[in-house]
């Protein structure tokens, strides 16, 4: 397009061909609407910082400060701080993951880390393996470095395996590399779904056989339900599975602070390549987090984000069961932030989410975690943030929703959705 003769971005023609694949969410302008405060979002998955005590963060912080300003706010390691790297042992010993400080690299949140895996990983036209539907920050970093994502098929146990050493054959035949498969084990995001002990050694024998690296991403391990944390798939092998983790959700996500568990090779590979994007991690947040873990009872902490998300988890499917019409299901999660609602036939969650808007009400369409296009009869409803009687009232709005889209199939042969709503472009809140 041009202007006056002129290009409206002169630089088009200089850019990188992976450039192209990095564009924005075709959803995002309506979320300028639905962050209004009459709009109940089931959209955004933002942790509920609002049951941190702040108080004792505030006293961490100025402690931080006042004795180790100085280090605090200088450069750092590039591989990030050895004292936080001692302290996520811990963290991730409560999954089973067994490791030395060395084998781990601190970056900034664990979505960095999928980057800088990615990065070291993959050439363009390489195949990533992942789930069905799944990640979408995930998919961006995957279409930026020019892979080929397939998708593997999903059931309510998670990648299915059977599906997986199909997907194996049937790429390697057409002569194409696969360098990663990437999974979310534990309460899955988008689907909700959690992955059992046997399901998780099957994929794991899979990926051993045939040689493929297991990006294993687990933001969310800590924050189940019922029972003991899931055993790590990396727990069972050191050498074949990438390991990534954040504080973003037993912490705060503000603090952007993730790592990456990996092999040796990999592990300096991953260093040079962080040193090469952002010098080293911030120091003050890493500071701020081992503090933080060396002073408050985190465990008791996360105990506490457990009872809010497990009250608004019950808040949505009660909710779900009391008032969506016929042919609607949805998954059922025993730990994280989501449930996966599947639309009756006929309906289309991304042509149906201007009317939704509309409605006051907003949810995530499953287009967007899926890279070809598919998961239009799927939406993802995040139960995080909103309190219990909201998430109540959400739903009540978006069954009404579905209920008059229903009606428009059954009158018209296809549901007629609304235009688009706009508002002022800003970007998309935390999807992850």
């Amino acid at each position: 397009m041009t202007t006056g003769g002129s290009r409206l971005d002169p630089w088009v023609d200089s850019y990188a061909s992976r450039a192209n694949a990095m564009r924005a969410s075709e959803i995002r302008a309506l979320f300028a609407v639905a962050s209004r405060p009459e709009v109940v979002s089931l959209a955004g998955g933002m942790p509920y910082v609002q049951a941190l005590p702040i108080d004792m963060l505030t006293a961490t912080a100025e402690r931080l400060l006042v004795e180790r300003g100085a280090t605090a706010l200088q450069y750092g390691s590039g591989q990030g701080d050895v004292t936080l790297r001692e302290q996520i042992l811990e963290v991730i010993g409560e999954v089973g993951v067994v490791a030395h400080p060395d084998d781990i690299v601190v970056t900034t949140g664990s979505q960095m880390a999928l980057d800088l895996v990615t990065r070291v990983f993959c050439d363009p036209g390489d195949v990533v393996l992942v789930e069905a539907p799944s990640y979408v920050g995930a998919l961006g970093v995957f279409r930026a470095y020019e892979c080929e994502i397939v998708h593997v098929a999903m059931d309510d146990e998670g990648l299915v395996p059977a599906a997986l050493s199909e997907a194996i054959t049937t790429v390697r035949a057409a002569g194409k590399r696969i360098k990663l498969i990437y999974t979310i084990p534990s309460f899955h995001n988008p689907a909700g779904v959690t992955q059992g002990p046997a399901r998780r050694s099957e994929i794991l024998a899979i990926a051993q056989s045939a040689g493929i690296a297991l990006l294993e991403d687990d933001p969310y391990g800590l924050l189940g339900f019922e029972g003991e944390p899931p055993r790590a798939i990396r727990a069972d092998d050191a050498d074949g599975v990438i390991y990534l983790g954040s504080f973003s959700k037993t912490i705060a996500a503000g603090l952007r602070v993730g790592w990456a568990v990996a092999p040796h090779g990999v592990r300096e590979k991953l260093v040079l390549a962080a040193e090469a994007a952002v010098l080293c991690p911030s120091n003050y947040a890493q500071l701020t987090v081992s503090e933080y873990l060396a002073t408050q009872p985190w465990r008791e902490q996360i105990k506490t984000f457990q009872e809010v998300y497990r009250e608004r988890r019950d808040a949505l499917l009660e909710s779900l069961q009391a008032l969506m019409p016929d042919g609607t299901t949805w998954t059922i999660p025993a730990g994280g932030f989501y449930s996966w609602l599947t639309l009756p036939e006929g309906l289309d969650a991304t042509a149906m989410l201007p009317r939704a808007v509309a409605n006051l009400v907003a949810y995530v369409p499953g287009t967007g975690f899926y890279a070809d296009g598919d998961g239009r009869q799927n939406l993802r409803l995040s139960y995080c943030y909103p309190e219990p009687d909201r998430i109540r009232e959400g739903v009540r709005r978006l069954a009404a929703v579905i209920e008059t889209e229903l009606e428009l199939v059954h009158t018209f042969g296809t549901a007629h959705g609304l235009a688009p709503v706009t508002g002022t472009s800003v970007p998309a809140p935390d999807l992850l």
